[in-house]
């Protein structure tokens, strides 16, 4: 089989100029096509998540990349965090809207609101915001704390199968975490670091997600239902990340039959342009295979890159969602046309009185 490993996969080298991305993922899906064959065969597993109501999101290597929505989080966030400690959810609820409107099937909700009572609070703010998102949308959720007892009212609240984020191979996490993703069956990212923190050496961080992996599975927890976060390091300190992450996802998919998420705007911290660097590295994963990612469906350029990657591997059937979004891009730009023409009309008007 066909690996990417001589392919010349470094910092820079899949950074298109930013005014054209077509051709960087025509390329990509070109570059990968000898593997698609790989993708098809040995990636069939669906992570399937549930909305209290019922509502799925499926995440598997065929079928379009689910973006979990990660702007629910008052981390670095000071207005949202002072508002969740004074009760107020009007803007979690807004983000809610947001998020799925622009079309993320899964919305991830922090309640860390770097306190030094976090146990006593974080479990009541969590089922608070769940309720609160909850009211607006029906979509599954991510239930994101290093707080158990959060994890636990979160899991309550919510409902249906949610996704827990997350888990590490630390042991002392995996014997708190893993006993509450088999009591309510749901599903579980986890992070590929353990007791000895983050190894920068990729084969090291494939060996972490492995031992987590059999962990799971002493508690009864089906491959499927854990998705792998490979890490993702800044290309600007670690040369070569995003190839690297690749071919872990590959290798993961392959040797340990799991589905693959991250936090995909860690590659371009520290750089210019993050934007344009994110869109292309999602494009990236996609083709190799990663079906999900933590990420802020906001981005105009980052849709675009999706929609764009899952034409491209077959994920959306007579290309559809693509021509849906382009001709939703052509009413808005000739709304936006109009609008400024009637500016433009009642500036020459209001000269005109003044005459």
């Amino acid at each position: 089989m066909p690996t990417i490993a001589g392919a010349a996969l470094s910092a820079g080298s899949f950074v298109p100029a930013k005014e054209d991305s077509s051709d960087f993922l025509l390329s990509v899906a070109s570059f990968l096509s000898s593997d698609t064959h790989f993708i098809q065969e040995s990636s069939l597993m669906q992570t399937i998540l549930r909305s209290k109501t019922g509502v799925e999101a499926i995440i598997s290597p065929n079928a379009p990349f689910v973006v979990i929505g990660e702007r629910i989080n008052p981390t670095g966030r000071k207005a949202l965090a002072a508002e969740l400690l004074a009760g107020n959810f009007e803007r979690v609820m807004a983000d809610a809207l947001a998020q799925v409107k622009a079309g993320a099937p899964v919305l991830d909700i922090n309640a860390g609101l770097g306190v030094a009572n976090a146990h006593e609070l974080e479990p009541e703010v969590m089922v608070k915001a769940i309720a609160a998102v909850q009211s607006v949308v029906d979509v599954p959720l991510s239930i994101d704390s290093s707080v158990v007892g959060a994890l636990r009212a979160g899991i309550q609240a919510a409902g249906g199968k949610p996704l827990i984020n997350s888990v590490t191979g630390e042991s002392e996490r995996m014997e708190v975490v893993f006993p509450l993703v088999a009591e309510y069956k749901c599903a579980v990212i986890a992070i590929s670091n353990d007791e000895t923190g983050i190894s920068m050496d990729p084969d090291v961080r494939f060996e972490v997600a492995k031992k987590i992996v059999q962990r799971a599975e002493s508690y009864g927890i089906p491959r499927e239902d854990i998705l792998i976060d490979p890490l993702v390091m800044p290309a600007g300190a670690v040369r070569g990340s995003g190839g690297a992450v690749v071919r872990l996802v590959r290798r993961i998919a392959d040797e340990l039959g799991c589905n693959t998420t991250c936090g995909a705007s860690n590659v371009s911290f520290g750089l210019p342009d993050r934007e344009a660097i994110n869109a292309n590295f999602l494009a990236m994963l996609i083709a190799a295979g990663m079906p999900s990612a933590i990420t802020n469906p906001l981005k105009p350029e980052l849709k675009k890159s999706i929609l764009a990657a899952d034409m491209l591997m077959g994920h959306d059937e007579d290309c559809m969602r693509w021509l849906k979004y382009q001709r939703q891009l052509a009413k808005e730009a000739a709304a936006a046309a109009a609008g400024g023409a009637v500016a433009v009309d009642d500036r020459a008007a209001r000269r005109a009185a003044r005459g």
